[in-house]
C-alpha cells in the first residue's frame, strides 16, 4: 500500500517537474520580418527588420541576403534591441525570389535560424549607382553575405542549456525511483 502511494507521489512529482521545465524548453522563433515573408516589393528595402518571440543575441553574420543570377546584397552591421534585430542593406541583382538568412543566439542558449522568401518585381540597381540604398557607415564593417566560416557554437554568458536541465530532471526521476525499489524491498 505505502509503495503504491509513494509511486504515485513520485509520479506527480516528475509530471510536475517536466511541466516546468517546458517553458524552459521553449525555443525562440521569427515572429514577423520587414520584408515580410512572400512580399512582393517593387523597391528593394534599404533596412531588414526581424522580431523574434524572445530575446536575442547576435552570432557572426546572422543576416545573408542571396538571389537569382548569384546576387548578394551587402549586409550592414546588424543591432538588436531586446527580440528585434535591425540591419542596412544595399540590394543590387535582378528581378525574381530573394532569400534571406538568419541566424541569432536566443535566451535558452539555443540559435533560431531559418530563412524568409520574397520577390522584387524590378531589379536593384548596384550600390555605386543608386541613391535610394542605404550607405554603410565607415564605422559599421560590412558583412559579407557569403557565409563566413562559423565559430564553435557557445552558450550565452550565464546561461545552462537545456540538455542540462533534462539530464537533471532525469537524474531526479532515477533518483526517487532507487529509493521507492529500496523502501519495496525493507517492507518485504
Amino acid at each position: 500500500m505505502r509503495f503504491k502511494r509513494f509511486g504515485a507521489s513520485l509520479l506527480v512529482a516528475g509530471v510536475a517537474l517536466l511541466g516546468a521545465a517546458t517553458p524552459a524548453m521553449a525555443h525562440t522563433e521569427l515572429k514577423s520580418s520587414d520584408p515580410e515573408s512572400g512580399a512582393s516589393l517593387a523597391t528593394p528595402p534599404t533596412q531588414v527588420k526581424l522580431t523574434f518571440s524572445g530575446p536575442v543575441a547576435l552570432v557572426d553574420n546572422p543576416i545573408q541576403i542571396t538571389g537569382p543570377e548569384n546576387a548578394s546584397w551587402t549586409v550592414g552591421r546588424a543591432e538588436v534591441a531586446g527580440t528585434v534585430v535591425t540591419a542596412p542593406v544595399q540590394a543590387v541583382g535582378p528581378v525574381g525570389e530573394y532569400t534571406l538568412r538568419y541566424k541569432v543566439a536566443s535566451e535558452d542558449s539555443h540559435f533560431a535560424s531559418g530563412s524568409v522568401k520574397f520577390n522584387l518585381s524590378a531589379p536593384a540597381s548596384s550600390p555605386s549607382s543608386s541613391s535610394a540604398a542605404a550607405p554603410v557607415s565607415s564605422a559599421a564593417p560590412a558583412t559579407s553575405a557569403t557565409p563566413a566560416p562559423q565559430a564553435e557554437e557557445t552558450t550565452p554568458e550565464g546561461l545552462l542549456p537545456v540538455w542540462v536541465w533534462i539530464v537533471l530532471a532525469v537524474a531526479v526521476v532515477v533518483a526517487g525511483l532507487v529509493v521507492a525499489l529500496r523502501l519495496t524491498r525493507r517492507e518485504n
